[in-house]
């Protein structure tokens, strides 16, 4: 009889020293990452579609010439060129940059011949409208930001890294088609300025 309750004692430690086995496989798994299926956006490519949220701020809306309505697509902008800037307000890189990003928008802005030819957007991969107007507060963005809290721009772009910049033309034949791609920033507004104009020529 003692013989029979140790061999079930063991065997009900054995049963318990599994289940707690399998208990930690399965807290310590975690499923393998999923590529997106797109890549980045690379020259020469169409930029998928986009759906924004027209900006209820009346001065942004006038700078990128939007008719009243709730909501926008990139080719509804009135520039033959925009430039898309793709950030997070967690990232510290874009939060740096972002006085260099401001200047830049002076340099377009204040050009009489390409203030009404280039317009900038931003939009923040994974952040809510309010963490985008808090970014936008904080270092004071005098272009337009949007809110991508679902991602979903963001895997339509490949989920590229931040900051991230794209350029697109946004009349005539090429419309929605990609001349610049260029994860991180830059050191220098000026010569920003210049890579864009000659890649935008370049066609």
């Amino acid at each position: 009889m003692q013989k029979n309750r140790i061999m079930w004692n063991d065997t009900l430690l054995q049963k318990l020293f599994t289940l707690i086995f399998l208990a930690i496989l399965l807290l310590s798994y975690s499923p393998p990452s999923i590529a997106s299926e797109n890549k980045p956006p690379s020259v020469g490519s169409l930029l998928p579609a986009m759906n924004l949220i027209t900006p209820k701020n009346v001065s942004l809306q006038k700078y990128l010439g939007l008719k009243p309505g709730p909501r926008f697509v990139l080719s509804d902008i009135k520039a033959d060129i925009i430039l898309i800037e793709i950030f997070s307000m967690y990232c510290p890189h874009c939060q740096k940059d972002a006085s260099g990003i401001n200047h830049f928008y002076g340099l377009i802005n204040n050009d009489e011949s390409l203030k009404n030819t280039i317009k900038m957007v931003g939009i923040g991969a994974g952040n809510s409208a309010f963490e985008v107007d808090v970014f936008r507060k904080r270092y004071k963005v005098p272009f337009p930001l949007f809110s991508d809290g679902d991602f979903i721009i963001h895997k339509l772009i490949g989920e590229v890294r931040t900051p991230y910049f794209i350029g697109i033309y946004n009349s005539g034949n090429n419309a929605g088609r990609v001349f610049f791609s260029q994860l991180g920033g830059f050191r220098n507004a000026e010569d920003f300025l210049k890579k864009i104009l000659e890649a935008s020529s370049d066609k």
